[in-house]
Parts: structure tokens; sequence; C-alpha cells
């Protein structure tokens, strides 16, 4: 059908197809720079991102060797290529034409004047966005390379220090894992990592326990409570034993929790009841199996005064075995397990073939895929046997 003269149309432009009103036509051609412009590709967006993206406030993330993720300030997306069996036309604007150094063609228009769209390239499909969840193993592999540990306290050319030995900074991180600046961040606080000298560093386990006996043995000798430690005090009594400041506070934000009371005057802190506990369990249990009865003993021993050294704490940092009447345990922390469900499952069922419930939830509840609820999760990588209604469920791989 004959396109109506009077129409506004543009001169060859994506402009001309605009303006294309129901039951008209347009004519379409080659432009002259027409070619496969692999620079050139479509992106499929949820309005909710627009935002980011026309303010570029996103980022792609990835190694030569990784699948790329889009990242914005809190979310990672998959990008992923969908193919289209229909044709997909790029026509650009006609002020691009222009800066793509074409030049007027009066053979773009026929001699009645129709409008003759210039297709520059054929579109085979577009990326998708899916989110994701951010992949932080990484972030925990990167950090464990160089530990921050009491031999470097005394060393004075950290310039020197951090040459070639596998430390990161934030643009690093940034650089080397596939998470938004959000995630990433809350990956570090997961890790209990702490900025140096301008890198992130998780501390050695035998430096936390230098550092976590000698406040207990502060907190004896000074007859400090442990639920309001004022924390100058602490800070200048670990300090004069060695303990840099920024180190002790940091180890007071891990394992303890501010406390408002404007009567004892600074900052006061309490430690906390779980992550003390669970860090003494893992010293006495360190690369060992025990008779409960015997770990029992030995953690209570180093548990602070006044606090409950109970089984329930933990949760999701030991196993048990019976071997005959005698009941051993062993360190196995979910902290250690890979984030991946694949591979967090495939861990988890290579260290047991068969899980009780309430023993596999604490080794699963952190999982978090997008689109996926903790039942999804179950029903994809486990398989659940029930010998009777009233028995315990028993998940075993799939």
């Amino acid at each position: 059908m004959e396109i109506e003269k009077s129409q506004p149309y543009g001169q060859g432009g994506a402009e001309a197809i605009l303006n294309v009103q129901p039951n008209t036509s347009i004519s379409i051609a080659y432009h002259h720079l027409f070619g496969p412009h692999d620079d050139l590709m479509l992106l499929e967006l949820d309005e909710k991102l627009l935002p980011d993206i026309l303010n570029q406030r996103v980022t792609l993330r990835g190694q030569p060797h990784e699948d790329a993720v889009l990242c914005s300030q809190s979310k990672t997306y998959a990008v992923k290529f969908v193919g289209t069996s229909n044709s997909v036309f790029l026509i650009p604007p006609s002020n691009l034409s222009i800066a793509l150094g074409a030049s007027p063609n009066p053979s773009e228009k026929d001699h009645d004047n129709s409008v003759v769209a210039s297709v520059i390239k054929v579109v085979p499909g577009s990326m998708e966005l899916v989110e994701v969840a951010p992949r932080l193993d990484k972030l925990k592999l990167l950090l464990s390379e160089n530990p921050y540990g009491f031999d470097e306290v005394s060393q004075m050319n950290t310039e020197l220090m951090h040459k070639n030995k596998g430390l990161y900074s934030w643009s690093d991180l940034v650089e080397k894992v596939q998470a938004s600046d959000g995630e990433l961040c809350a990956g570090l606080r997961a890790l209990s990592a702490v900025e140096i000298d301008g890198y992130w560093r998780l501390l050695d386990e035998n430096f936390v326990d230098e550092i976590l006996n000698m406040l207990v043995h502060n907190v004896v000798l000074n007859d400090w409570l442990v639920s309001a430690l004022n924390e100058d005090e602490v800070l200048h009594v670990l300090e004069a034993d060695g303990f840099p400041r920024k180190i002790v506070r940091h180890c007071l934000e891990v394992y303890g929790s501010k406390v408002n009371d404007e009567t004892t005057g600074g900052c006061t802190w309490r430690l906390e009841e779980r992550p003390v506990c669970v860090h003494f369990a893992r010293v006495v249990l360190r690369g060992k199996k025990m008779k409960l009865e015997r770990f029992m003993e030995e953690w209570r021993k180093k548990v602070p005064e006044g606090m409950n050294a109970s089984f329930d704490v933990l949760e999701g940092e030991v196993l048990t075995e019976k071997l005959g009447i005698e009941i051993r345990i062993y360190a196995f922390s979910v902290s250690s397990l890979p984030s991946v469900p694949a591979e967090r499952f495939s861990k988890l069922f290579q260290e047991k073939p068969k899980w009780e419930w309430k023993e596999l939830q604490p080794f699963v509840r952190d999982l978090k895929v997008p689109g996926l609820s903790s039942e999804g999760l179950l029903l994809k990588y486990t398989r659940r046997t029930q010998p009777s209604a009233d028995a315990e469920p028993i998940f075993s791989a799939r």
C-alpha cells in the first residue's frame, strides 16, 4: 500500500519506522555500510534495570575465561544469548547515517517520494539478563592465599611486603570477582575480612586465637565483664601486648556487638556467645576427630566464664558419627562449602550418603538462588524418602 505523502516521514533512518501508521507500508534497503557489525547487540531489559543502564550504574565483570555477568549496584545477572528464528533488522537514525559517513543518496527515494529505510545489520538474536547468585567462592579463595598473621605485625616496610604476595585491593576484587559492589561488601563481611594498608585480608586462625585468648585472660585478670567491655581499655591493654588496635577492634566487631550504655562512658562491647564458642570449638577440633565427652570437657575449659558452651551453638559447624556405643565429633563447617548449589550438595553427599533433615538443614539454609525456593532446591538436588508418616525424612543424592 502506498504511503500517504502528507506523513512527516524521516529520510531513510529509524525515524521513518517510528512514524509508520497502521495500514501503511514502507520500503527497506541495505545501508551502504551494511555488515555483521559484531559490536552492535540487542539487550532485553526488565524496566526496573533501565534507570541503572541509562545512568551508567552497571558494569560487565569477568575474566577472559569466564562467562560475563552484568552487575548493578546490588545484584548480579548472567548474560545469555537467545537466538530468534525471525529476521530482526537494525535501522540507524538519520543522524547516525551522516556520522557514519553516509552521503545523501537520491536512489533512496523513488519517484513517488516513498521513504526507504536503510538496514545496517540483521540481528540473529538478543542478549538476555537472568538474575543469579553472586559468585563469591572465588573471593574466599583469593583472600585465603595470604592471611594476615602475627609475623607481619612487626614488619615496617609494607610496600615491600605487598609485592608479589597475592594481596588484593578493592579494585582488584571488583575486577576478579563476579558480584555487585553490594554483594561483594556482604561477602567480605561474611568472611570477617578487614582492610589493612589498602588490601583486604583474612586473619590467620592462630593469630585470632592469640587475640581472643589474651582478651579472655585479661577479662579474668582485670575482672572485666564479657557483657560490658570498655573499648578504650581493651584496646590499650591488648596494644601493650603487641596487638594492633585496628585488628583488636575488628575482632570486637566480629565476636561482639556494641552495647548502648551511657553510664559506662566511651564505647562498650559485649562478647557474643555463638561466635566465641564456635571459634574455640574449631580450635579444639582442628584437624581431628574426638570423643564427644572429651571434646565437651576441653571446649568448656576454653570458653570464657559466664558463657554457655551449649552443643546447639555448633549447628552447621560440626558433624558426629556413631561407632558402636561411642560418639565422635569432627569439624565440618558450612562456611567451607561451595556456594554453588550443585557443588554444595555434591560435597554433602560425599561426606554422608544419607542425611536427616534436622542435620542437613543447617548446611543448606544459606543457599540463595533467585527464582528458586528452598523446597525447589531440595527437589532438584536430593531424593527424599520417609518410611512412615511420623518418621524423620531422609535425603540422599538424586
